[in-house]
């Protein structure tokens, strides 16, 4: 949907407008994820190793 709004149009016009349009909120399907992957090692002595890799 697209709404127009010309120079001059009051503040009021441009409330109304936009109280009108219909809010669609999309949010990702996360549970598709759950379980993707498996790991052979320990999570957080993994995270450790990757962030020690700057050193």
């Amino acid at each position: 949907m697209v709404t127009t709004i010309k120079k001059g149009t009051s503040r009021e016009k441009i409330l109304v407008a936009l109280k009108k349009r219909p809010v669609i909120i999309k949010s990702p399907d996360l549970k598709k994820y759950c379980g993707s992957i498996s790991l052979n090692e320990d999570p957080l002595e993994l995270q450790k190793k990757l962030r020690n890799e700057w050193e």
